[in-house]
């Protein structure tokens, strides 16, 4: 079942920033080019321009075209500055998806990803998901403790690198991943 965000209530999912409350949007197809802007400028402090280029080809366009009724964004004057790529199975009707998510890092550390996640959970959970998942590198340690401050619990995977169960070729050869799960309810 697709969320639908005309309800006010949905509408009015907020994260926290600092002081003021930004509201959470549900992602629209036109958003595509704005989002892989965003994703090679917010991660070139820490990437090659072409590794951050490379980065964001994790965002085909596909995905705003068959998802975006359940992924979100945050947008103020300044234009996007947090989204979250994310789907419900179509094989599991129970399962859902988080695939991506990018917050400016102007506001990283005030919740906004927190917020997407938690908007995420609650949209996931009103349309009968009953378990999220989401998969990482094993070295982006700041992703796996943030998924572990958030109640995801590390799938076993089929060997340990440092103390982490991973998922080998998980994404192909050499890619390996860290597998998350959580359960939700609706509350």
């Amino acid at each position: 079942m697709q969320p639908s965000w005309t309800d006010d209530r949905k509408r009015r999912a907020f994260c926290e920033r600092g002081r003021t409350m930004t509201p959470v949007r549900q992602a629209r197809v036109t958003d595509h080019r704005t989002i892989v802007e965003c994703v090679q400028r917010w991660w070139g402090d820490s990437r090659t321009p072409d590794q951050a280029r490379e980065l964001s080809l994790l965002l085909p366009k596909l995905f705003l075209q068959f998802f975006a009724g359940t992924s979100l964004v945050v947008e103020d004057d300044a234009g996007v500055r947090a989204f979250l790529i994310g789907f419900h199975s179509a094989d599991d009707a129970h399962e859902a998806y988080i695939h991506f998510v990018g917050v400016d890092p102007e506001l990283r550390g005030r919740g906004v990803a927190r917020g997407l996640y938690t908007a995420f959970l609650h949209q996931a959970a009103e349309a009968g998901c009953r378990r999220v998942r989401s998969v990482t590198s094993p070295g982006n340690t700041g992703s796996i403790a943030f998924h572990r401050a958030l109640g995801f619990t590390l799938e076993e995977g089929d060997r340990r690198v440092d103390g982490l169960p991973v998922h080998s070729d998980y994404d192909g050869p050499g890619h390996d991943r860290v597998c998350f799960s959580r359960q939700i309810t609706l509350r």
